[in-house]
């Protein structure tokens, strides 16, 4: 299933601060912590947690947080299906860069290792 311009547009604006408490509520629901999150995003965008504050307190887009971001150079092995999208064949980079997050967010929730999650080779 390949994205629209219209769904694109929609996740290049939508506000990183509005998503990421759902962020949190997932992955302590599944018994992770606050810091095992800041752990991955820092490892796909290079914020660390006061950065990360800027961003949500600046109410950010997710096109501007990932334009400003330093992708990890292992970012493009995250691969799989999430939100009904596949990873790899998503067109559209702001798309595809969130949907990197979705997956890192997914999988430390579900469980996973770290040293898997963050693609340690």
């Amino acid at each position: 299933m390949s994205t629209t311009s219209h769904h694109d547009d929609r996740v290049a604006n939508m506000k990183f601060f509005s998503v990421y408490p759902h962020y949190v509520t997932k992955v302590e629901k599944k018994g992770r912590t606050i810091q095992e999150l800041h752990q991955v995003i820092e490892w796909l965008t290079g914020y660390d947690e006061k950065k990360l504050q800027d961003i949500i307190d600046n109410k950010v887009t997710f096109e501007t947080f990932f334009k400003e971001a330093s992708l990890h150079p292992n970012a493009h092995l995250i691969k799989g299906v999430i939100c009904g999208y596949r990873i790899e064949d998503i067109e559209n980079e702001t798309t595809k860069q969130c949907r990197y997050l979705d997956k890192l967010v997914d999988e430390l929730a579900r469980g996973r290792k770290m040293e898997k999650i963050l693609r340690v080779i």
